[in-house]
């Protein structure tokens, strides 16, 4: 494997090696005040309130599944993945972001929805070594905005990672 290659991996698969003026686009998305990036080719699918519905014994990150025009799709709380303390409800804006992973869909479940932007890659660096431990995990690396940092959310990594 390529240097390039493994030191980029923020979720997409581009083993090119061309000018550092390339940039990638990201959807942006907000839990506990917190950006994270999701690679928009990722993305399929961003949701108002649904009806999720309970699966029984389910790992605790998995709020059950809705249907999405005819397809079962799960949802996954990626507060309680991270650790987060569940939003209150009247707080909650029910929003989520549907994304396809190994054919199967899955909705994250977020606080809310933010821009999308395009962040050149020679912006990008690996996950600093502060960054919480279980963020690390479902993380491909970081951008340096003005004032805070997108984490960029590696789905594949998310939701291989989901406790069954």
């Amino acid at each position: 494997m390529s240097t390039a290659a493994s030191t980029k991996s923020y979720g997409l698969n581009d083993d090119s090696q061309e000018s550092h003026d390339q940039s990638k686009d990201f959807l942006t998305i907000i839990i506990a005040d917190q950006r994270f990036g999701i690679p928009i080719l990722q993305v399929q699918d961003v949701l108002g309130d649904q009806t999720v519905n309970n699966i029984p014994l389910a790992p605790p990150e998995v709020a059950g599944s809705l249907n999405l025009r005819g397809r079962v799709v799960t949802a996954i709380d990626v507060r309680c993945r991270l650790g987060i303390e569940p939003q209150a409800a009247e707080e909650s804006s029910g929003m989520s972001v549907v994304v396809e992973h190994g054919n199967e869909l899955y909705s994250l479940i977020i606080d809310r929805v933010g821009d999308v932007l395009s962040l050149k890659d020679d912006a990008f660096e690996n996950n600093p070594p502060t960054l919480d431990a279980v963020w690390r995990e479902i993380s491909g690396g970081i951008f340096r905005l003005e004032g805070e940092l997108l984490v960029v959310l590696d789905v594949p990594r998310l939701l291989n990672t989901v406790h069954s």
